[in-house]
C-alpha cells in the first residue's frame, strides 16, 4: 500500500538535477514558488530519508492540486514519516488525488474505506474506488475488485464479474489474481469447471511465489487432477510451499515422507513435519503424531505422549482421536 512515487512535474520549467551541488540555490528557487524546484527538493529529501523536509515541500505542491504530490503526502501521513501518523489526513489527501484520477490513490482510498482507517468503514465506497482504479489498469485494484465480486463485499455477488477482474489482473502477472482465478476454475464458479485451467493458473501464481498456489499445484500433481499424477512434482511444490510456512503443505509433505511417495521413505522427516503442523493446531496432524509416538516411528516410542496427542486431536474435533483417547483412559 505504501509504495512511494517520485514526483514528476512537467511545466516546461528548468529542471534541477537531484545531484545539484548548490542546494541553497535550489531552495531559493523553491521559496519563490518554483514548482519544479519544490518537486526536486521533495525527491532529494525522500532519497535522503529526510522526511520532515520532504513533507515541507510536498505540502505546497499538494495544495496547488498536483495529484502525485497529494498521493505522496498521503503516504507520509499514513506511515508517519515526517509528520505524526494521521489516518484522517491520509484519507483526505488520497481522496484529493483519487478525484483527479490517480490510480494508486484510488486503490489506497478503497483500502481505507474497507478497513475504516481515517474514514467510516464503508464497503460500498471501498468497492467504488477499487473499481475506479481497476478501470485504469491497476492490477492490484483489479485483483481486489475480483475478491469483492466473489464474496459480495460492497457489491452484489457476481462470480462472472469476479472471473473478469481476476483474469484482467492475472494477465498482468498479479499472483493473487492468478491464484483466485485458478480456484474459480477448480470449483467451476463463474466459468466452466476445468482442472487444466485451474492447474495453469495455480502454476502461474506458484512460480511467482504464492504459497497457497504452490500447495494447490502440489495437490493437483499428487491427485492427478488436470495433469498426469506425478509424486515428485507434488513433493517439489509442497516443499516450496512449506518453505513459506504453509500448514497444509507441511502435513501433505509429511504424508509423502511417511509413505515414501515421490521421495525416499523417512519416518523422522514425517514426524518432524507432523509435529510442526500439530503444534499449529491441526487435528489430523496431532492424530498422526500420536500414532507415530505409539508405534515408535521416527521417534522413541512414548505411549504417554501418544495419549496426550490423541487428546489434543480429540479436542480439535478428530473423532478417531477421541476414540483412541477414551480407550487409553479406561
Amino acid at each position: 500500500m505504501f509504495k512511494k512515487l517520485l514526483l514528476t512535474v512537467l511545466f516546461g520549467l528548468s529542471t534541477f538535477s537531484a545531484q545539484a551541488d548548490n542546494l541553497a540555490a535550489l531552495i531559493a528557487q523553491a521559496e519563490k514558488s518554483d514548482l519544479q524546484a519544490m518537486a526536486t527538493l521533495a525527491n532529494i529529501y525522500n532519497e535522503q530519508k529526510n522526511y520532515v523536509e520532504e513533507v515541507k515541500w510536498l505540502k505546497p505542491l499538494a495544495m496547488q492540486g498536483l495529484a502525485v504530490s497529494q498521493y505522496n503526502l498521503a503516504l507520509n501521513y499514513s506511515s508517519g514519516k515526517g509528520v505524526e501518523k494521521d489516518d484522517q489526513e491520509a484519507a483526505f489527501w488520497y481522496e484529493k488525488a483519487a478525484e483527479q484520477g490517480h490510480p494508486q490513490a484510488q486503490y489506497n482510498l478503497g483500502v481505507m474505506f474497507e478497513n475504516g482507517q481515517g474514514v467510516a468503514q464503508d464497503y460500498t465506497r471501498a468497492a467504488y474506488w477499487y473499481q475506479q482504479s481497476a478501470q485504469q489498469g491497476y492490477a492490484k485494484a483489479q485483483a481486489t475488485l475480483g475478491v469483492k465480486y466473489e464474496y459480495g463485499l460492497g457489491v452484489t455477488q457476481d462470480f462472472k464479474q469476479a472471473v473478469n477482474w481476476y483474469q484482467t489482473a492475472a494477465d498482468q502477472g498479479e499472483a493473487n489474481a492468478q491464484f483466485n482465478l485458478g480456484f474459480l476454475y477448480y470449483n467451476g464458479q463463474g466459468v466452466k469447471q476445468s482442472y487444466k485451467q485451474a492447474l495453469f493458473w495455480f502454476a502461474q501464481a506458484a512460480k511467482r511465489g504464492n504459497a497457497q498456489a504452490q500447495y494447490n499445484l502440489g495437490l493437483m500433481y499428487d491427485l492427478g487432477q488436470g495433469v498426469k499424477q506425478d509424486y515428485k512434482q507434488a513433493v517439489y511444490w509442497y516443499q516450496k510451499s512449506v518453505a513459506q510456512g504453509n500448514k497444509d503443505a507441511q502435513f501433505n509433505l509429511g504424508l509423502m515422507y511417511f509413505e515414501g511417495r515421490g521421495l525416499r521413505q523417512d519416518y523422522k522427516q514425517a514426524f518432524d513435519l507432523f509435529q510442526k503442523t500439530a503444534e499449529q493446531g491441526d487435528a489430523q496432524a496431532q492424530y498422526n503424531l500420536a500414532v507415530m509416538y505409539w508405534n515408535g516411528d521416527g521417534v522413541k516410542q512414548d505411549k504417554r505422549a501418544a495419549k496426550k496427542w490423541y487428546g489434543k486431536s480429540c479436542d480439535n474435533g478428530n473423532q478417531k482421536g477421541c476414540e483412541k483417547y477414551r480407550a487409553l483412559s479406561e
